[in-house]
């Protein structure tokens, strides 16, 4: 072992094998964030005033999933590694070949936000109580997505001396290394939770202002990947651009969402005042 390097954990990417399929980790990190959205949208429905009834809940949990898978993988492919997807096809639908590697959380960001303004309409839901509603359950998500890339190995960060950097079995190089992974899970899953989780409950921010939840959530998100992306190694058939890697470079319009969300919000509570 290095001196000052941290023993990287060798965790099993495989949960169970099966022989002709096999269950990761990264596979259960996706569909334990969506079993707690539900659960936990649904503890929410029974609050008076709630953005969605049960019903609608236990329908908008498919349209959420099918949101996340599609819009994560076409995003993985257009956004990371176009040039190798259109020579093989059909390897954008072989998820069998690695669970559910090979996914975008920007593509699957625009699928759920594609998802929730079909079901609003469809439904005549309030499109920003909704979001906010979905912004406040969103961070576990990030937050057991990002250990499982840890666990997988993948998407560490760049070469580094601090005390608490690893090796990752998986890096040619075997130098130490930023665990990048585990500097998102803390701040676009964890930190990101508890500052929304202390917003929806202790404040009337989800009353007054709906749509700034959503774009808190949002500007989080973008501010995290931002900052980790610079001791991030980027990605090797993709590298940087005038400084600026392919993660930074797709977050920058979610901070223009951001903006719009947050200043409707600030718009409705002075329509209310004026009102009042």
């Amino acid at each position: 072992m290095t001196l000052g390097v941290i023993p990287y954990p060798q965790i099993d990417p495989v949960l169970i094998d099966f022989g002709f399929i096999a269950i990761r980790w990264y596979s259960m990190a996706y569909l334990g964030g969506i079993l707690f959205a539900w659960w936990y949208i649904r503890r929410l429905s029974g609050q008076p005033g709630a953005a969605m009834s049960r019903d609608h809940i236990d329908d908008f949990i498919t349209w959420a999933v099918f949101g996340i898978i599609l819009g994560g993988r076409l995003g993985y492919v257009f956004f990371y590694d176009f040039a190798k997807y259109m020579a093989d096809p059909v390897g954008i639908v072989r998820f069998w070949d690695g669970g559910l590697t090979g996914m975008s959380f920007h593509g699957g960001f625009a699928g759920v936000v594609i998802a929730v303004i079909l079901y609003v309409r469809k439904h005549k839901l309030d499109l920003m109580r909704v979001a906010d509603t979905v912004a406040i359950v969103s961070p576990i998500g990030l937050l057991v997505g990002r250990i499982a890339n840890f666990v997988n190995g993948e998407l560490w960060g760049r070469p580094t001396d601090v005390p608490w950097a690893m090796i990752f079995p998986s890096d040619p190089s075997g130098l130490a290394r930023h665990p990048s992974q585990l500097y998102e899970a803390l701040g676009e899953g964890l930190i990101l939770f508890i500052v929304l989780q202390l917003l929806y409950h202790k404040t009337r921010v989800a009353k007054d202002m709906p749509g700034v939840l959503a774009g808190l959530f949002i500007a989080g998100y973008g501010l995290t990947r931002v900052i980790v992306e610079f001791v991030r190694e980027p990605d090797a058939h993709i590298g940087l651009m005038a400084g600026i890697s392919r993660g930074q470079m797709l977050s920058v319009p979610m901070f223009l969402l951001a903006a719009w969300l947050i200043s409707k919000g600030i718009r409705h509570k002075k329509a209310l005042a004026n009102k009042g």
